[in-house]
């Protein structure tokens, strides 16, 4: 690194949280720092999630540091180091307030490194501002989430919406947006709760206080899809949001790969591309518990369907049982991949005009990228304020129906084919499909080099941080 550093006048820090859904957009945004002249890169992480960011950042010059993950911590099992490896995500409080005993690590690994302009580390690594305080150099906040959910969050708490009610599924109208109805259903603990406490609630306050105290928030996200939400955070938050997304476009389009490269899913879009299907790309996320029960209405529902599907599911929900044999009946017309699959490489295929998501933020985005309308079906934490924001504020996409109306209900087979169907061949589809499209143009001129509006924005940021240091060169 130092040959680098002398030819370098900013070095920044990225300090992604040990999620995949959180490491995603850290990643992109340090190819899009690198991007930009006199710029270098240093990434954080764990020995057991290097291989997955050396193999994400190889065409880089980003450079890695790990830290050893804090061992024998109560209810966490040795060698897990990601989310996504908990075998229950009850435990997720427990796992992201450990990260707290790297921070001796953390700062020893700073002392050897260049001097550092400023830091973006994941709000669950609240203490890393305490590092960025020791040392003099700014520190920014990324959640990963978009801003139409943080200010439903903000709104809620200040006024303690939710202890109103009575039904968890009575609509309540929010004050600062009065077109937005919500339910206590939309959140989870500790925001439900009229006397919070435990170790998730000491975990929000830490972040809470610490992305209050920071330089602002990066936000995976473009002014153009929600102004109306930004210009009211920067207003009302002494924590500045800068829009600097939709971070998934800094990739370079995949190259053209030969047919024997290709993997067998992508082999079955070309096969319903040629054959003039449009296909349903089905992914839950990899953090999602999904039921016996529910698991069953979802096979059958998208066999009585007439579309066509590719379903990507997880290991743990392989054991599916003899009525589950979902290839055995549906044919050609659906795949079942139980894999790790790249989801943009398939919502950029062509033949994919559909997405039954979870709505966590990155498929969020990446659906709104590629053009294809979401069926949104949210499952924990933000994810039902992001469905609310995809079939109710921008409209490019449709709800689930659940058997009783509520948030949290169970889905079955009618309800779900009827919906499936809507989205894929339905006069209200239709309508979701061209704002989708419209929005994804407006995606692409955002992330435009030079012009576009989150270009702009990082410029301005990084004017901003490294002003001063330019001052003393």
């Amino acid at each position: 690194m130092e040959a680098r550093s002398r030819d370098s006048k900013y070095h920044v820090i990225l300090f992604p949280f040990m999620s995949k859904g959180h490491t995603f957009p850290l990643l992109d945004l340090a190819r899009l720092l690198l991007r930009r002249p006199d710029f270098i890169v240093t990434v954080f992480t764990t020995s057991g999630n290097h291989s997955f960011i050396a193999n994400s950042l190889s065409d880089t010059t980003a450079f890695i540091i790990d830290l050893p993950f804090p061992q024998n911590i109560p209810q966490i099992p040795a060698g897990v180091e990601s989310t996504d490896q908990l075998p229950s995500m009850s435990l997720f409080a427990p796992f992201a307030l450990s990260t707290k005993l790297m921070q001796p690590d953390f700062e020893k690994a700073i002392e050897t490194l260049p001097p550092v302009s400023f830091m973006v580390s994941d709000g669950f690594l609240w203490w890393t501002l305490d590092s960025a305080i020791k040392f003099g150099f700014p520190r920014l906040v990324s959640y990963g989430m978009c801003i139409y959910s943080s200010c439903l969050y903000k709104a809620v708490a200040e006024r303690r919406l939710l202890f109103g009610p009575e039904s968890d599924d009575e609509l309540i109208t929010l004050p600062q947006f009065p077109w937005i109805k919500v339910t206590r259903n939309d959140f989870d603990s500790p925001f439900t709760d009229s006397e919070p406490s435990g170790p998730l609630f000491e975990l929000n306050m830490a972040s809470l206080i610490a992305a209050i105290n920071s330089y602002g928030t990066i936000i995976n996200s473009f002014y153009e899809l929600e102004a109306t939400f930004a210009d009211h955070w920067n207003k009302e938050s002494g924590n500045k949001a800068w829009c600097v997304g939709p971070l998934c476009l800094v990739d370079a389009p995949r190259a053209q790969r030969e047919p024997h490269e290709k993997p067998t899913w992508i082999k079955w879009l070309d096969q319903k591309l040629q054959q003039g299907r449009s296909v349903l790309y089905v992914a839950f996320g990899s953090q999602v518990d999904i039921s016996p029960q529910q698991l069953k209405e979802i096979a059958i529902g998208l066999k009585e369907s007439r579309v066509s599907f590719l379903w990507v599911t997880r290991a743990k929900e392989l054991e599916l049982g003899g009525e589950f044999e979902l290839e055995e009946r549906i044919g050609d017309r659906g795949i079942v991949v139980r894999e790790w699959v790249d989801q943009r490489e398939i919502l950029m295929h062509k033949s994919v005009s559909g997405f039954l998501s979870h709505c966590g933020w990155n498929s969020v985005l990446e659906s709104i990228c590629a053009g294809v309308p979401i069926l949104a079906w949210p499952m924990m934490a933000e994810q039902p304020l992001n469905a609310r924001m995809v079939a109710e504020e921008i409209r490019v996409g449709l709800r689930v129906e659940t058997c009783n109306g509520s948030v949290r209900g169970f889905v079955k087979r009618e309800g779900l084919k009827k919906m499936v169907e809507e989205l894929m061949e339905g006069e209200i589809g239709k309508e979701v499909r061209k704002n989708v499209e419209e929005y994804g143009e407006l995606a692409r001129k955002a992330m435009e080099v030079g012009g576009g509006s989150s270009w702009r924005t990082l410029d301005t940021l990084v004017n901003d941080l490294t002003c001063a240091d330019r001052g003393t060169r």
